[in-house]
């Protein structure tokens, strides 16, 4: 089951740049692309509590399950 990550979704509703998130969370913008990209292999809690922070959302709203195409067979 694929974690598919929804920072792009929080960052238009809060009308905030990759760079500006970046900046307020303490992470560099390749770090974060990485993230939005979901191609990331772990992200620290704190990161997480960051992000949430700054982006004023549960963790939740960045991150979801999806469905494995596996599974259905």
């Amino acid at each position: 089951m694929p974690i598919a990550v929804d920072i792009d979704v929080m960052l238009a509703r809060r009308k905030m740049s990759v760079g500006e998130l970046a900046d307020r969370v303490g992470i560099t913008p390749a770090n974060l692309a990485v993230l939005k990209n979901g191609r990331a292999k772990a992200v620290r809690f704190a990161t997480l509590a960051a992000l949430c922070e700054v982006l004023e959302c549960q963790p939740g709203d960045l991150l979801r399950c999806e469905a494995d195409d596996a599974a259905a067979d």
